[in-house]
């Protein structure tokens, strides 16, 4: 059965309420575990605390009385967090507000609720917390999710019909949301095969299942093949940090410039027209297909258009850059 057609089956269990679609045989679940337990072993993985990077961003655009500043927040896994670096500016949250400060040339308040370790079950905590914070509504949210719900085995339908729920929770509120599809997990370089054939498919069909999903609730999708996927299997020194799990400061860069263009498009902020280029293997395409798509294919945006359609984009990407927060209080009460 084709990705596409596998992805719909799990979106539609997931807007109807069923348990899972099973992916993968018995015999293949006994091996994938005990191949899970020996790259555990490898991979380790951090417990550092992730930096705070709540507060301003955009300082030099403080003069501005003509406009609010932007808000916005991030949701999700260690990943979301920021795990992996130690200095603030590095995580892709600081990196993110500091390219919409510097696009809109509006200061920009952020507000991170991502907790590591967490699973796609935790996001109507996350958006409670988000939405109950006493200084509005953020106009635009981001959320990273997915990699922990493949490797603790959460059915894929369950693990959807959570990420539809946020989405369409923060849309209500007022808020652009923006989902960062679950990572290849393919191309983590301690996972051998038969674990890393069997960990591409899962990611995969997981980002393709949450892409539509998301489009159906009203948000934008990026696929993250590229947070650990090509860029990061070519150049894994470089890409991936201490632990081989989380990115290192240049991995949360490549992903950050591969969400900020989105991001910014959300509010009507980035030059590109809502157009496909051809030329460019852009395009509109039915949502299954468009998601199946994007899930091979790191940075690639998918769209709602005119139901069942979707925009599949690839937005062409710019240098992010660098800030330290300041006025934590704006951001914190």
């Amino acid at each position: 059965m084709s990705r596409a057609r596998v992805a719909r089956r799990i979106a539609t269990a997931a807007a109807f309420g069923g348990g899972g679609v099973g992916l993968l045989g018995v015999a293949t679940v006994g091996v994938l575990l005990t191949e899970v337990r020996l790259a555990r072993r490898t991979v380790g993985g951090s417990s550092d605390i992730p930096p705070c990077a709540d507060g301003r961003y955009g300082a030099a655009f403080g003069h501005r009385t003509d406009r609010p500043p932007l808000r916005l927040g991030f949701l999700g896994d260690s990943t979301a967090a920021g795990q992996g670096v130690h200095r603030a500016s590095q995580t892709p949250g600081a990196l993110l507000a500091s390219g919409l400060a510097a696009l809109s040339e509006l200061p920009v308040d952020f507000r991170n609720v991502a907790l590591p370790g967490a699973q796609s079950d935790d996001l109507p905590r996350q958006v409670a917390l988000m939405l109950a914070d006493g200084t509005g509504t953020p106009d635009v949210c981001v959320i990273m999710i997915g990699a922990n719900d493949v490797t603790h085995r959460m059915p894929p339908a369950q693990s959807v019909r959570h990420l539809s729920e946020a989405v369409r929770a923060l849309s209500a509120a007022g808020c652009e949301v923006v989902v960062g599809t679950c990572p290849d997990l393919g191309t983590i370089e301690p996972v051998y095969q038969p674990l890393r054939w069997v960990a591409r498919r899962l990611s995969r069909q997981l980002a393709a299942a949450q892409t539509i999903g998301v489009i159906e609730s009203g948000g934008r999708t990026v696929s993250l093949g590229d947070l650990l996927g090509p860029e990061f299997e070519a150049h894994p020194r470089e890409l991936f940090g201490p632990d081989n799990y989380h990115p290192s400061a240049e991995g949360y860069a490549t992903a950050a410039m591969a969400l900020l263009p989105t991001l910014c498009a959300s509010l009507g902020l980035w030059p590109e027209e809502e157009r496909p280029e051809p030329a460019r293997g852009e395009g509109i395409l039915p949502v299954e297909q468009a998601a199946a798509e994007a899930a091979s294919e790191g940075g690639t945006e998918v769209t709602a258009s005119r139901a069942p359609w979707a925009l599949l984009k690839h937005r062409r990407r710019r240098q992010l850059p660098t800030e330290e927060p300041t006025d934590r209080s704006s951001v914190t009460g």
